[in-house]
């Protein structure tokens, strides 16, 4: 038997405490849009999972905190100075008010074991190709999700579809976008996701300025 090295740190295991949601500040046409947010809201508290998203009150985002925090969750809001007034704050989460958009992604990153993308707009996707151009650069391990509501991404992963058939994703820099079509499957198939990543993995990788 081959017993570890005496200076071999045990890799700590990943769990899932925390679930960053990006979702839109309207509602859309279909009430299954603000049916699922609230569902979801109540699957994260009743599962004890914090929600962190983008503070406001209106919309999906704020369908999805309000009902985490009826049913006893934990909420924190992550908002611009200059969105404050236009998302109206949802004064009942924990608020962390930040200087720029720049300076609120990278908090909801690092406060975050997961990213989740219930449908929404130019900002809902641009979130979520953020993270998943991070990923792909091999910055973090952290899941990425996207919640289809009614189908509500099927264009987009169309898309990446098209873009890995022309190889503009290429072998080696493939994206990796869990997809469901029920709020139910999220936190199953999330948890699945984690299942081989450590704690370090979840880190977001830094480089040295000489190799910038």
């Amino acid at each position: 038997m081959t017993l570890p090295h005496a200076d071999a740190k045990p890799q700590t295991m990943s769990s899932l405490r925390t679930i960053c949601v990006y979702c839109g500040s309207g509602s859309g046409t279909k009430p299954a849009f603000a049916a699922a947010a609230r569902e979801f809201g109540k699957i994260l508290a009743e599962s004890r999972i914090e929600l962190v998203y983008g503070g406001g009150s209106i919309g999906l985002m704020g369908e999805l905190a309000k009902s985490a925090l009826r049913h006893g969750g934990k909420v924190t809001g992550v908002i611009p100075e200059f969105l404050i007034e236009r998302e109206h704050m949802l004064q009942q989460a924990h608020q962390i008010v930040t200087k720029d958009m720049h300076e609120r992604k990278r908090i909801m990153f690092e406060r975050s074991d997961a990213f989740v993308a219930l449908p929404g707009g130019v900002g809902t996707l641009e979130e979520l190709v953020e993270q998943l151009t991070w990923a792909q650069l091999g910055r973090h391990q952290k899941p990425i999700l996207a919640a289809s509501i009614e189908n509500f991404w099927d264009p987009l992963c169309a898309l990446l579809d098209h873009m890995e058939a022309t190889h503009f994703i290429r072998a080696g820099l493939t994206v990796q976008l869990l997809v469901v079509n029920k709020v139910a499957d999220i936190l199953p198939r999330l948890r699945q996701a984690l299942e081989p990543v450590t704690e370090p993995d979840k880190a977001m990788k830094t480089v040295a300025p000489e190799r910038m």
